[in-house]
């Protein structure tokens, strides 16, 4: 269904149920592009002028446009009740515990994406806004914070493990921004002063996509989908997505590069 929709190829475990949802949505839609198309038709040629010179002002009496409207009705109210409201609920109603996922915080700003690890302890360190700076912590992170020791920071850069839960907890530092990666069917509002949490299983490698598309270069795009100023069309991030191996190993590389004492403090 993917290809004949025209859609981004799937890499994520819910990917699918979005996927048949739009399907039978443009099934639907389709249908009655045919039916109210054709009955516009009929009535071009069955009411033209021609034919009828004078205006008759019974009208018509049947009660087939009321079916009509009906069955459309009850098409929407399957659309919303059998599909959408099920998908929605386990998106939101049943997260994954963090105990079970990998948890990650993801800030938004004029014209980045700030990613936070908690690292091993799985405890965000604190943050300042009077450590706030934009070349060096763009976070605020405060590094004498003991629960910090161990974070990772990244720009613009998230990398996640294969077929585990991930939690992202989308937040944003001026503007309302929109994290959105099409490959995963993911997409939410960072919404300033709120921390919205989203959460999807990839499982689909970077490598493994590489192959399946023939790009070599080919790589997850966050987007913002969302205006927030002159440079929105700069705003973009990347995800790599790998084993859960290969992530322990970048991880555990991070930590160490960026755990290490600043030589100019």
């Amino acid at each position: 269904m993917t290809e004949w929709l025209g859609l981004p190829p799937l890499a994520a475990a819910h990917g699918g149920q979005i996927d048949s949802l739009i399907g039978w949505t443009h099934i639907f839609m389709f249908a009655l592009f045919i039916g109210w198309g054709g009955f516009f038709a009929y009535c071009l040629l069955r009411f033209r002028r021609s034919q009828h010179p004078v205006a008759n002002y019974t009208g018509v009496k049947s009660h087939s446009s009321s079916y009509l409207e009906i069955a459309v009705a009850v098409v929407e109210a399957v659309l919303l009740f059998a599909f959408s409201v099920p998908l929605w609920a386990a998106r939101v109603d049943r997260m994954p515990s963090p105990s079970e996922a990998l948890v990650v915080q993801v800030t938004g700003e004029q014209f980045a994406w700030n990613i936070h690890y908690p690292g091993p302890d799985g405890k965000f360190g604190r943050t300042d806004l009077k450590l706030l700076d934009l070349q060096s912590n763009p976070l605020g992170l405060d590094r004498d914070d003991p629960a910090a020791k161990d974070d990772v920071t990244t720009l613009n850069q998230l990398h996640l493990p294969a077929n585990k839960p991930v939690i992202v907890r989308l937040r944003s530092k001026d503007v309302i921004h929109s994290f959105g990666v099409p490959e995963f069917r993911v997409k939410q509002d960072a919404i300033p002063g709120l921390t919205i949490p989203i959460w999807f299983i990839p499982n689909v490698t970077t490598a493994e996509m590489r192959a399946r598309t023939g790009n070599a270069e080919f790589q997850y795009e966050i987007a913002c989908a969302q205006l927030c100023g002159l440079g929105h069309a700069r705003m973009r991030g990347f995800v790599t997505v790998e084993s859960p191996e290969a992530f322990e190993k970048w991880l555990a590389q991070q930590i160490e590069e960026q755990g290490a004492p600043d030589p100019f403090r």
